[in-house]
């Protein structure tokens, strides 16, 4: 799948040394279940911890030279079901 494909649902696109891109019919809470209005149907959120509009991203990741890949940098967690 491309960045261009259309699915149902929403995308998280986790850009390399940047946000997280989510695009398509989303909701978006706060820890207490709140919702944020986003504003827009593609958001940018903060990856970096340093944004001053969190939980969006306002560029600030190359002000302070963010790094982080795009992949994954861990193992994936093990299945519950592991071995059964």
């Amino acid at each position: 799948m491309t960045i261009g494909d259309q699915v149902p649902g929403a995308s998280v696109v986790v850009c390399e040394d940047g946000p997280l891109l989510v695009r398509g019919d989303f909701t978006l809470l706060a820890q207490d279940g709140t919702a944020i209005e986003p504003g827009r149907d593609t958001i940018a959120l903060c990856r970096c911890g340093k944004s001053a509009a969190k939980p969006f991203c306002d560029g600030t990741h190359k002000a302070i030279r963010f790094r982080a890949e795009a992949g994954r940098q861990t193992p994936a967690p093990r299945s519950d079901q592991a071995g059964q």
